[in-house]
């Protein structure tokens, strides 16, 4: 890929990840490479080290400023690139870039995943888990979805010995967190927007206009571990009243609120995010039928669950999530949905078979092809549930949606001043050679975000991301990372019946997205390919992305998905 890799290591258990003989993605060819040498350092070597370090120092030394020698053999170019090691008692990890060392914060301030089980290439260190990326030389943020730096200790060699010297006050930060962020009433992609206009010099004012209760909080939390009463998400002060935005001038570039005041801006980002349909059939306005948009739904469905008979129409990443964490918790679950495996649109029906099994050892039960047509109710509350199988096939899945905003890469729209960001914006995307998607997760939310303010400031920054996202359920993550949409074939490494496994998507001969199950960080190594590639391509050739203009605004914008770009 222009000359930036000759091999791809892609290995499980030992094994070469091969499709008869080789996988390409984008003239990436996947091959045979030697794995590196085992790390060799030894525990005595490195405990008499840390003595010797903090002899002569006294207890109030210590609390100021501590280190240790590492002792490294083989010789400095031939040992390992990531290994955690202990300072004054806290894990910090050592990084090895070629002959230069750098240390970090050992865990990703995201949900705190070993960076020592990460991903290197170049300056860039990818969290095994969730896919946040970090340079090392800095500890700033390279990817997301992580919302904080780690921190950067000093680091000198002598002799062939690493000494890390810091201080603990930054080594007892929680999760090796260099600054921890501000706190703000809007969604991810508002919330990196307006940090990093901060982070970029703009001293101006910052409005935010939002119909959420809670500062931001992990949305994705709400169907993996349903919130229970007395848990508060938003746990810090909201400061000011909430101000709704009901309309918009854009000739006058004035935002109008629901307390009939009204706003003039210079620039203005819509990040009205996604939210869920309404049933539409007989019976639908009973009691007990909850949407999950909020904390509160979530703490609401928790309390009517338990115990009782809950069906979950949708067997996509919320529905598969909240059956999954409600299994052992609920008298007995019914997923409902119109195509024949859970994921389908995002997944395949491979790794849908494997999800669905998975639930149905939990007891959960599957009406698959199949769709909801009325709901009964006694006093007012549902009783029964009405399925019926569509008579030419399943319908187009629900969360299809035609109005939305279009924007190019930079996240600007056809209307000057005018940028959107997260799931209400449709836009290119590289591995789709340019063409529109939606893709609603987090971590694509906050790179758009990002670039949108970048460009407020007339950065002139395009947006470069990997979409990658997961989904947990019964303590198991399948992780993803690409954009598969449209694919034709798929290749399996390793064995979907254990429940441990890496897939390949392919259009046209080229590798375009890839899942694992107990494979890490498998996803984390090929989404750093997937960056890499584009990145040496685009100075080489012509870009999809740099033809590609909005194409114009909907009114009343329904949710799509988008993703975060550095």
């Amino acid at each position: 890929a222009g000359g930036c890799f000759q091999e791809l290591q892609l290995l499980m258990d030992g094994n070469v990840v091969q499709r008869g003989q080789i996988i390409t993605t984008r003239g990436l060819a996947a091959g045979r490479a030697p794995q590196p040498p085992a790390w060799t350092a030894m525990t005595r070597s490195l405990k008499r080290s840390a003595g010797r370090t903090t002899s002569g120092m006294d207890s109030e030394c210590l609390g100021v400023t501590v280190g240790i020698w590492v002792v490294l053999w083989p010789p400095l170019h031939l040992s390992p690139r990531l290994l955690e090691v202990m300072v004054a008692g806290y894990p910090v990890l050592l990084v090895r870039n070629r002959k230069e060392f750098s240390a970090l914060g050992s865990k990703c301030p995201h949900y705190g995943a070993p960076l020592s089980k990460g991903v290197l290439r170049g300056e860039r260190l990818r969290c095994p888990w969730h896919g946040a990326c970090f340079n090392i030389r800095t500890g700033d943020i390279e990817e997301y979805p992580a919302l904080d730096c780690i921190s950067c200790f000093k680091v000198t060699v002598e002799d062939g010995k690493v000494f890390i010297t810091a201080k603990k006050k930054v080594l007892t930060l929680p999760r090796g967190v260099r600054g921890l962020r501000w706190a703000s009433l809007a969604g991810v992609a508002a919330l990196v927007c307006a940090e990093t206009l901060r982070q970029e010099g703009f001293t101006g004012r910052i409005v935010m206009a939002t119909s959420e209760k809670h500062v931001p909080y992990d949305k994705s939390k709400l169907s993996k571990v349903c919130v229970r009463q007395g848990q508060d998400c938003a746990c810090l002060a909201c400061g000011p009243s909430l101000l709704q935005a009901v309309s918009v001038d854009f000739q006058k570039q004035r935002v109008r609120f629901m307390d009939g005041s009204s706003q003039k801006y210079q620039q203005l980002l819509i990040a009205t995010g996604s939210h869920s349909g309404f049933l539409q059939v007989p019976g639908a306005d009973l009691q007990n039928i909850c949407t999950l948009q909020t904390p509160e739904d979530s703490s609401k469905i928790l309390k009517l669950a338990t115990g009782k008979n809950l069906v979950i129409v949708g067997a996509s990443f919320i529905g598969m999530e909240v059956a999954a964490f409600l299994s052992d918790k609920a008298g007995t679950i019914s997923v409902v949905e119109r195509e024949e495996f859970p994921f389908q649109h995002a997944l395949g029906p491979q790794v849908g078979g494997v999800a669905m099994k998975m639930l149905q050892n939990k007891g959960v039960k599957f009406h698959m092809k199949t769709e909801l047509c009325e709901l009964k109710g006694k006093d007012g509350k549902v009783s029964h549930v009405f399925l019926s199988i569509p008579a030419h096939g399943p319908a187009l899945p629900s969360h299809r949606c035609t109005n939305c905003l279009l924007s190019h890469q930079h996240m600007q729209t056809n209307i000057p001043n005018v940028f959107a960001a997260g799931d209400v914006v449709t836009f290119p995307v590289a591995l789709l050679d340019g063409a529109r998607s939606s893709i609603r997760h987090q971590q694509v939310a906050e790179a758009h975000g990002h670039c949108a303010a970048l460009n407020m400031l007339q950065g002139g920054k395009e947006l470069h991301t990997v979409p990658y996202f997961w989904t947990t359920m019964l303590g198991k993550s399948i992780r993803y990372a690409g954009c598969g949409k449209g694919y034709t074939d798929t290749v399996v490494k390793g064995s979907l019946e254990q429940q441990k496994f890496l897939i390949f998507y392919i259009r046209d001969g080229h590798v375009t997205a890839a899942a694992s199950l107990n494979c890490d960080p498998m996803v984390s190594l090929i989404a750093e390919v997937f960056w890499w590639v584009a990145l040496c391509s685009s100075p080489c050739q012509q870009s999809p992305l740099r033809d590609t203009k909005p194409r114009g605004v909907t009114a009343n914008p329904q949710p799509t998905s988008c993703f975060q770009g550095l």
